[in-house]
């Protein structure tokens, strides 16, 4: 039996789709139909053609086996009894469509996509073993995982929910559909959204955009349109269209307004229907990244600068989800990223692709959890190492002991301002001697919107929380903000420099909001503030941002 690596190149024959149009299984009218809806949403020809109901499934996977010379493995060949289940979780196997038959020393594999290399040596190196695949459907393959691993969903729905399921594919590759859903994608990126979502209610079909950190109503679909709607992007994400009960998470790669952009989808059941959020992110705003274009300026931006330049130490970002951490630091590396540099990040996900620096997901599915991640890169030789988040003590003290060890590491924590970080850690278990002699500074952050500068005017005088008198200016609306009278966002810092005394006070316990007037601290309140005095932003974008702080 060939292993993968021993697979016929398909280019050597006919195309799948030509192959079964020769043979009379197909039409050429819906194999064009099938080539388009391929170039939209990806996927793979064979499973867009059994999604379709195109061809008999069984016919499909004859034709493949003909064209990659590879045998077809049937029910009956599928174990009884769990197998490398320590090594390979059962999800693992449901996602990527796959089904480990046993054998040793090579592995035989049971897959429905044959030509995903990346799983087959994901199967190799978490096994340990060389793989031979075999051919199985996509529907006998997960009811052998449901049987063998247990059971997730009904592996044979009732006629009328397979029906139903048929309907919306159907409706899901309709004309209509398709340009609801790419005026959609292109009118967000447009705008500038980062988000989309689609949230379904007992008498409405809610659709938003969240534009400069702030939620905005846009049409919604036709009534008839909007479970049609769901569907074709699920389909685009590679999700289970028949899975209504659970949350999915997948991911869309296209091309839209001359831009190779990727969208984050995550679905969640409620209780009218699915809630889609859609996060929207573009590569190439990678190359636009700039500390002084995200609102550090003067002495503070000199001073982060020198801060990330550091050949080893522990560099924080800290604040609320969607203040922006993740964007400051991969500014901040791209600012040190050179030839002479390593860098290693590990991120959940990948918001921002960096040439010239190694780039990981997280795979918790898998195993690959930050810290399990970050214990392997260290073992690489980086010079800077970016962990996307430290969420438990492990990855907490890896992350310390790294920086302790030469290495310059760039992580982020949930705290509302510099100081608590500190004390966050020390609750997490780390000791707090490790901490002074590792955390080079902490930065916390915010977001706060820009106003419009062609149509911003003066507001009254506002009084500052440190009683200075301040010329304010309010939004007002144009056509070039859509009225909204504010474009664009900029960050509010607060940066803690760990000198010598506010070393000493980690060290002996003492209460990290006293410690911080040594770090040479200027705090949110007081960044908002001047960039009122500026006029890029307004008192009440200030108050909003910083209520918490």
């Amino acid at each position: 039996m060939p292993e993968s690596s021993e697979i016929q190149n398909p280019a050597a024959s006919p195309s799948l789709g030509e192959a079964l149009v020769a043979k009379g299984l197909l039409e050429r009218s819906d194999l064009e139909r099938a080539l388009e809806l391929e170039k939209e949403r990806g996927g793979g020809l064979a499973r867009i053609l059994a999604d379709l109901g195109f061809v008999n499934p069984a016919e499909l996977l004859k034709v493949q086996s003909e064209r990659l010379g590879l045998p077809v493995a049937r029910a009956g060949e599928f174990p009884v009894e769990p197998l490398h289940e320590h090594q390979i979780p059962a999800s693992y196997m449901r996602h990527y469509r796959f089904l480990p038959l046993g054998g040793s020393p090579v592995l035989r594999v049971a897959v429905a996509d044959p030509l995903d290399l990346a799983t087959l040596a994901s199967i190799q190196s978490l096994t340990g073993m060389p793989v031979e695949v075999a051919l199985a459907s996509e529907t006998e393959i997960l009811r052998g995982i449901d049987a063998i691993y247990g059971q997730t969903m009904p592996a044979d729905p009732a006629p009328s929910a397979r029906a139903d399921m048929d309907r919306l594919r159907d409706m899901a590759s309709e004309a209509p559909v398709i340009r609801y859903v790419n005026a959609l994608i292109a009118q967000a990126l447009d705008e500038s959204a980062s988000d989309i979502h689609l949230e379904p209610f007992e008498s409405a079909f809610r659709v938003r955009f969240r534009i400069d950190g702030v939620l905005e109503e846009r049409s919604a679909p036709a009534s008839k349109l909007e479970a049609a709607v769901v569907s074709r992007l699920k389909l685009m994400a590679k999700l289970d269209i028949a899975e209504r009960r659970l949350p999915q998470d997948g991911r869309i790669q296209l091309k839209a307004l001359g831009r190779e952009i990727d969208v984050r989808v995550a679905t969640l059941p409620t209780l009218y229907g699915e809630s889609l959020a859609l996060r929207l992110l573009d590569p190439a705003v990678a190359d636009e990244l700039d500390l002084a274009s995200l609102g550090f300026d003067g002495d503070l931006l000199a001073r982060i600068e020198r801060i990330a330049a550091l050949p080893h130490g522990l560099l924080l970002v800290t604040g609320p989800t969607g203040s922006g951490k993740s964007t400051t630091l991969h500014a901040a590396l791209k600012r040190v990223n050179s030839a002479q540099r390593k860098i290693i990040t590990i991120e959940d996900p990948v918001e921002y692709r960096l040439a010239g620096v190694n780039q990981i997901h997280v795979a918790p599915a898998i195993g690959l959890t930050f810290a399990t991640g970050l214990r392997h890169i260290v073992r690489q030789d980086p010079d800077v190492i970016m962990v996307g988040e430290i969420r438990d003590r492990e990855t907490a003290e890896i992350a310390v002991r790294a920086a302790l060890t030469g290495h310059c590491v760039y992580s982020t924590l949930h705290t509302n301002d510099a100081a608590s970080a500190i004390t966050r850690l020390s609750d997490m278990g780390v000791e707090r001697y490790l901490l002074a002699s590792s955390v080079t500074a902490v930065l916390a952050q915010r977001l706060v919107r820009v106003l419009c500068q062609q149509c911003k005017r003066p507001s009254a005088v506002a009084e500052s929380p440190g009683g200075d008198q301040v010329q304010s200016w309010e939004a007002v609306g144009c056509e070039a903000c859509r009225g909204q009278g504010y474009r664009g966002r900029l960050g509010i810092f607060e940066l803690l420099e760990v000198n010598a005394a506010v070393r000493r006070a980690i060290a002996t316990n003492v209460d990290m909001s006293e410690a911080s007037c040594h770090g040479n601290l200027r705090s949110l309140q007081q960044d908002a503030w001047a960039k009122v005095r500026q006029g890029l932003t307004s008192v009440a974008e200030v108050v909003r941002a910083t209520q918490d702080a």
